[in-house]
């Protein structure tokens, strides 16, 4: 598999990375309107061929799939274009930046029959795979209650580097430069973490989002900062089951963490995942008696790299799909209603 990486920001370099470590894939060119960037992206990862557009690549063509790590505001447009072209398509979250555009894409990528996929990164983590199996097979029972939260702290701290000095931060706090917030930013990573391992969609949500004070005139240089910072949603979901979601940037002393627990009538499970590591406990059996945690050793799994790839050479699974994308979408645009309209959506 010949493979196209449209866009050097930051995710690319993870692109290049993982797909060149893939046996029977090549990274045969890259994309950047911003010709310094694309030559030192392609010198880093010495890749041969380099466009200024998509356009330019697709008239150019000898790659069969595109690594799609645009800005949010452009995946839509890309991913269609490439679609068109007869591409298969790995995109970075979200799928789009609203549920028609998504729709419209999921659409698209079902009737051409190509691979499109979305690199939901929290696939990754070993430990979901393994609660998702235990919820499946019944271990726990039925699901009743839910918790899941992402919290970081960039907004507190630097450890990341200066969020009021540098784009990389800045943009994420700017609703004119393509931001969503912290609800469409790594919303849709806790969204995925949970329906993943419940092995059910959201069927209901109720939500509220803030933006908290950060600069004078809430403004630093060109960005306006008004994209919301933590939000706070329950949700029940299509099992009957109810519960609670929310993430902040605000968070202080986590610099990175998802956090799942999925609770039964026979049992519970809790995934937690850090930026230095990840695990499952389990509480089942007669260890319910007296609420006994227990750790799980958990098997590797693939990534969505290599899924991607097994995916276009091999015909394998297809998830995380563009449909399900769209789907996490759809939640997170009646969230955002929720909290604009003040009220509870059922979806």
């Amino acid at each position: 598999m010949r493979i196209l990486i449209l866009g050097t920001g930051g995710m690319a370099r993870q692109h290049a990375e993982h797909f060149s470590k893939i046996d029977g894939v090549s990274v045969v060119g890259g994309v950047d309107m911003v010709p310094d960037k694309l030559a030192a992206f392609l010198k880093a990862h010495n890749i041969p061929k380099g466009f200024s557009s998509i356009d330019a690549a697709l008239d150019a063509g000898g790659f069969d799939a595109v690594a799609n790590v645009t800005p949010d505001g452009v995946h839509y447009s890309t991913s269609l274009k490439c679609l068109a072209a007869g591409k298969h398509v790995f995109c970075e979250k979200p799928l789009a930046t609203n549920y028609s555009d998504a729709v419209e894409m999921a659409g698209a990528a079902e009737r051409s029959g190509l691979v499109a996929m979305v690199n939901l990164t929290y696939r990754n983590v070993a430990a979901l795979h393994a609660a998702r199996d235990m919820v499946a097979s019944g271990e726990i029972g039925a699901l009743k209650h839910v918790e899941a939260s992402y919290l970081q702290s960039w907004l507190v701290q630097p450890a990341w580097g200066p969020w009021n000095k540098e784009t990389q931060w800045l943009w994420r706090l700017s609703t004119a430069h393509g931001s969503n917030g912290v609800l469409g930013d790594i919303g849709i990573h806790i969204l995925d973490f949970l329906v993943f391992a419940a092995g059910v969609s959201i069927s209901e949500v109720y939500c509220r989002l803030r933006t908290f004070h950060k600069a004078p005139d809430e403004r630093i240089g060109e960005y306006v900062l008004d994209a919301n910072d933590s939000f706070a949603m329950s949700v029940a979901l299509g099992n009957g089951a109810i519960g609670v979601v929310h993430a902040s940037r605000w968070a202080a002393g986590h610099l990175n963490e998802l956090k799942l627990r999925l609770y039964g009538d026979k049992g519970a499970v809790e995934v937690t995942h850090r930026h230095d590591g990840s695990g499952l406990r389990v509480c089942v059996g007669d260890d319910l008696t007296t609420a006994t945690w227990r750790d799980v050793d958990c098997a590797p799994v693939a990534t969505n790299y290599q899924r991607f790839a097994a995916a276009v050479m091999q015909d394998g699974a297809r998830d995380p799909s563009f449909g399900h994308a769209a789907e996490l979408q759809k939640v997170l645009d009646e969230a955002a209603a929720s909290d604009r309209d003040e009220r509870r959506y059922n979806l």
